[in-house]
């Protein structure tokens, strides 16, 4: 079953809220093949594995905007509750309260979309830096091209016929 779990239905599932990229404990539920709250209770077991930067509930506003996003479908999926975000480092601090196999599979596959998430990240960065230095550096060629193609037209165009009188000419 953990097969079927792929780099890129976990990617789906990462959200950036507050700045940090995370995963809510519902979709991570289901990853683990858990119930929701029981994956709630073991991290209130274990509190102090958890601090701000690896774990964090969402405010009300937060839950309604992805409500109106589609990311949850509405409120009463999420179960009267306000639901936890994970960071990778939340994630990662799952698998040693979560002792399974699965969990071990899943937290693999997880650590994978995180990373493959950064890569994307900064290839991004990277080619909009290239993408930026490249217009800085053909922002004048905009004039040249078109005197350019002036200069094209005018040798298309066919000269002025010469008038040649009929005749003969008097020195």
């Amino acid at each position: 079953m953990t097969h079927l779990i792929t780099t890129e239905s976990i990617e789906r599932k990462i959200f950036i809220i507050r700045g940090h990229r995370v995963i809510l404990d519902k979709d991570l539920a289901v990853l683990y093949g858990v119930k929701a709250i029981a994956l709630r209770q073991q991290v209130k077991r274990n509190r102090d594995r958890f601090p701000a930067d690896f774990m964090f509930q969402l405010t009300k506003k937060e839950a309604e905007i992805l409500v109106s996003q589609n990311v949850i479908p509405s409120k009463r999926s999420l179960g009267g509750y306000l639901p936890y975000a994970f960071t990778q480092n939340g994630v990662a601090m799952l698998s040693s309260v979560l002792n399974s196999k699965k969990a071990i599979h899943v937290n693999i596959q997880i650590m994978r979309a995180f990373t493959r998430l950064r890569e994307l990240i900064s290839t991004h960065k990277e080619l909009s830096h290239k993408l930026a230095e490249l217009e800085r550096r053909i922002e004048n060629h905009d004039e040249h091209i078109h005197s350019l193609f002036e200069a094209i037209r005018q040798l298309m165009s066919p000269p002025e016929p010469k008038r040649r009188r009929i005749g003969f000419r008097k020195n």
